[in-house]
């Protein structure tokens, strides 16, 4: 969850250094200045800080990779793909509020997400406790992909990846790898975790008359692992806890960018929480067989 915590820390970072989202069709230096500046820093800042508190914990070895594909059930990956889509979202958004040319935006700003999260996946392969995941860059690169290739076909973006957490009691039987505090669990504890995809039936209509920004969303996540390994779980870790299992959602959401409003401070914030999943009510099919209704579901 490395990726996902740093990413985060851009991902609020760099939306802030701009007081408004909206695209503008002439350059702006000074402002273009300020973002790059702003960007580097954040970026900068944050691998330092990631390979003081990670890394140098473990002792650096040469260039390694490491198979984690069966890891988590796959949770961390679709982070992967979350992460990158959304640092490259809030890249391109950037971008054009400084007036940049659509290809520059499209894939300097888009690709923000993928070079970033190389560079972290490069400090893995040095770290004699992890290891270059190719698993993991197939990921980054599936949420630029998803990003840019949108940009590309319908100059907006109609598919949104989403993310949404709850807290579970699963933390508690593993601090250590599921996290202490709230915001520890809520980003490490891949069990309250749900990755979704929005898409608004009238972005695919025009004809359609439900509003502009009603989306159905379709969400995945897992319960039940205490490892990352959980297929492998057994004794204690089983007995208490069940099998583990795969979720799969389907819920209604809400695609923020697509409110009416007149304010350019509104637009930035909605622009900004769009990566959030609204809580809702949700139908959930479990692999085991079970299926749930929920009131509300985040």
């Amino acid at each position: 969850m490395r990726e996902v915590l740093t990413g985060l820390l851009i991902l609020w970072l760099v939306p802030m250094a701009a007081c408004g989202q909206d695209a503008e069709e002439e350059p702006h230096p000074g402002r273009l200045v300020a973002v790059a500046a702003g960007a580097g820093v954040a970026i900068t800042g944050s691998l330092v800080a990631l390979d003081q508190a990670w890394f140098e914990q473990y002792e650096q070895v040469p260039f390694q990779t490491f198979n984690d594909g069966d890891e988590w059930y796959q949770m961390d990956k679709a982070g992967h793909v979350w992460s990158a889509y959304t640092l490259g979202r809030y890249g391109k958004g950037l971008l054009d509020w400084c007036g940049t040319s659509e290809g520059v935006s499209r894939w300097v700003g888009g690709g923000i997400g993928l070079v970033y999260l190389t560079g972290v996946e490069l400090m893995d392969g040095r770290s004699a406790g992890w290891g270059f995941s190719w698993w993991d860059m197939a990921a980054n690169v599936a949420g630029t992909g998803l990003f840019i290739g949108q940009d590309l076909a319908w100059g907006e973006q109609r598919i949104l990846p989403k993310f949404s957490a709850h807290l579970t009691h699963f933390a508690e039987q593993r601090p250590d790898l599921l996290g202490e505090t709230v915001p520890e669990r809520l980003l490490k504890d891949y069990n309250g975790q749900t990755y979704w995809l929005s898409v608004a039936p009238r972005s695919f209509s025009k004809r359609s008359r439900l509003p502009a920004w009603l989306c159905i969303s379709a969400g995945y996540g897992a319960e039940g692992m205490v490892s990352a390994y959980p297929q492998y779980q057994s004794g204690d870790a089983t007995t208490a806890n069940g099998d583990p299992f795969r979720q799969y959602f389907l819920s209604l959401d809400v695609d923020l960018t697509k409110i009416p409003t007149r304010s350019s401070f509104l637009r930035t914030v909605l622009f900004t929480l769009n990566c959030i999943k609204v809580p809702a009510p949700a139908l959930e099919f479990r692999s085991n067989g079970r299926v749930l209704a929920h009131g509300i579901y985040f």
